[in-house]
């Protein structure tokens, strides 16, 4: 066998496992299923696409022409997939909200890991107005009080709990009526937050199991659950829903929550996908998996940052409300 002949046959084995790669990406976006293998590959789906990059640019190189035209194919259905997120204002209907803005900070603290004094700087010095937290124990508690961000945040909603079911909402605007969302595995928190408009924001801070540890029925019946809360909560005129919501927008049950007139801020601000999963090897983080959702009120902006301590990506989002139906609403002070 020649040299020449080796090349081909290689860059075609390439081609082709660019191709299945690029096919189960593909699947995996659109499938809906209760199946780990799906939703972990649903959750790789872009480095999928990115080998059948790969690929293409291997049998393009060999002049493959066949194998080059699937991969091509491929890709451009994954393009019609993802591309989206990098188009701005692509998922916006209706006027722009004329209400006040708050400033959203989403963290997943690794079961109370997150270094309390770098988290509490990034609070002040950001300006934030919202802080939803998980995997809040006891301890982190006890830590934050110490760092100071009671003064900063001193309205709070915290169920603490051991072995990452912990939750927390920190706020610097009045909070009311904190309750949990039934039926759903870990800690995940609802509460009314008083802008100074008419009807109170609703904040859910989030939590759905990950599928890679539970199986994959607890997960998909979370995201059910989750979607039944969200559907009753959107007769309000704002509603905020932030956390780690353990998928990505390549999950169909993530995609699904918008059902109501929901929103992902990095949808909505042409974004792009940002990663925020893992922080704590030696790799980039790979996943995005913490997200803020808004309906009624829409995100101006959106920003990933560094938290000290844990394995999660924090995100920054400035939120801008809409006024109530009866009108009015002062700004909050």
């Amino acid at each position: 066998m020649s040299g020449r002949t080796t090349i081909r046959r290689t860059a075609a084995v390439v081609g082709g496992a660019g191709i299945i790669a690029g096919l189960a990406a593909l699947v995996a976006f659109r499938s809906g299923a209760s199946n780990n293998v799906v939703i972990v590959a649903a959750s790789f789906a872009p480095l999928l696409l990115a080998v059948t990059l790969v690929g293409a640019i291997v049998t393009a190189a060999s002049r493959q022409w066949i194998l080059l035209g699937i991969s091509v194919s491929v890709m451009a259905l994954g393009a019609w997939a993802f591309g989206p997120l990098w188009v701005g204002g692509a998922s916006n209907d209706g006027p722009q909200p004329q209400g006040p803005s708050l400033r959203v900070m989403q963290s997943n603290i690794m079961i109370g890991s997150a270094d309390p004094a770098a988290l509490v700087r990034e609070v002040r010095d950001r300006g934030v107005d919202v802080l939803t937290l998980q995997e809040l124990t006891e301890e982190s508690v006890q830590a934050f009080e110490a760092a100071g961000l009671d003064e900063i945040l001193p309205h709070t909603f915290l169920e603490p709990r051991s072995g990452g079911n912990g939750a927390g909402i920190y706020s610097r605007l009045p909070l009311s009526n904190g309750r949990m969302v039934d039926g759903m595995a870990l800690t995940n928190l609802m509460v009314e937050l008083d802008a100074g408009l008419a009807r109170p924001v609703v904040l859910y801070d989030v939590h759905p199991v990950p599928a890679y540890i539970a199986p994959a029925a607890d997960w998909t019946e979370d995201f059910e659950r989750l979607r039944d809360s969200m559907d009753s909560a959107a007769a309000q005129d704002n509603v905020i829903v932030s956390g780690d919501f353990n998928a990505t927008y390549a999950h169909r049950k993530f995609r699904d929550l918008r059902h109501s007139g929901y929103v992902d801020a990095a949808d909505q601000l042409g974004a792009g996908i940002l990663p925020t999963y893992p922080t704590d090897k030696r790799y980039p983080a790979i996943v995005g998996i913490d997200h803020i959702l808004t309906k009624g009120a829409q995100a101006t902006s959106i920003e990933r940052i560094d938290v000290v301590g844990s394995d999660h990506h924090g995100l920054i989002a400035d939120v801008q409300l809409s006024t109530d139906q009866n009108g009015g609403g002062s700004s909050p002070q």
